[in-house]
This record gives structure tokens, sequence and C-alpha cells, in this order.
């Protein structure tokens, strides 16, 4: 069973920047697409980021695009997402997520394992 662990949330003020990590373990990391999502109070889970089982492709939400980047570590079994620019609207539980086709879509429901999520909040 694969498990996601995510670190690096808390508090920041906007404009200022946060990295967050995503550390598996239990599966073949090196073969799985793996993604951002965010989801805020009263909203819907939403896609922030992903990147394809080698690193070799990324896609980015617009929203982010510009502020935030994913990266990964296949060594480490370790997947980013740094944050710069933060705004308020970033605010949200962070999840990271993994699928198995190696190439990660947008659709949260297209993934196989989820971690429990790290609350990032931005003040004004």
């Amino acid at each position: 069973q694969v498990q996601l662990v995510e670190s690096g949330g808390g508090l920041v003020q906007a404009g200022g920047s946060l990295r967050l990590s995503c550390a598996a373990s239990g599966g073949t990391f090196g073969s799985y697409g793996m993604g951002w999502f965010r989801q805020a109070p009263g909203k819907e889970r939403e896609f922030v980021a992903a990147i394809s089982w080698s690193g070799g492709n990324a896609w980015l939400a617009a929203s982010v695009k510009g502020r935030f980047t994913i990266s990964r570590d296949n060594a480490k079994n370790t997947v980013y997402l740094q944050m710069n620019s933060l705004k308020l609207e970033d605010t949200a539980v962070y999840y990271c997520a993994a699928e198995r086709s190696g190439v990660p879509s947008t659709g949260p429901r297209e993934y196989d394992y989820w971690g429990q999520g790290t609350q990032v909040t931005v003040s004004s």
C-alpha cells in the first residue's frame, strides 16, 4: 500500500513563499505520475500541478502558473511544490496524489493514492 505524507505547510504572509514536500513509501514512486491538489473551505478539490513519472513533463493550473513549480526527486521518493508570490486565495489544504499510469491527470478521480493534506494559510 502506498503512503503519501505531505509537509511544509503553514502560515505565511501574502507575497511570501513555501515549499511543500510529499514523501512516498510502500510503492514504486519512480513509476507514478504525481499531482498536487488543494481544497479551500466550501469549495471543491481543485488541480494545482502535476508531474510525469520521469519529471520530464509538468502541468500547472492557470491560477498558479508563473508562481508555483512542481518537481520530483525519484531517489528520495519525494515530490515538491514550490510556491512563490503567495496570494490570499491560495489558502487551502494541499494534497499530493499518485497515479499508477505514470502520466498524471488534472482530474482527481484519476489518482489512486492520496496524502492526508497540509494546511497552507496566506495572511494579509
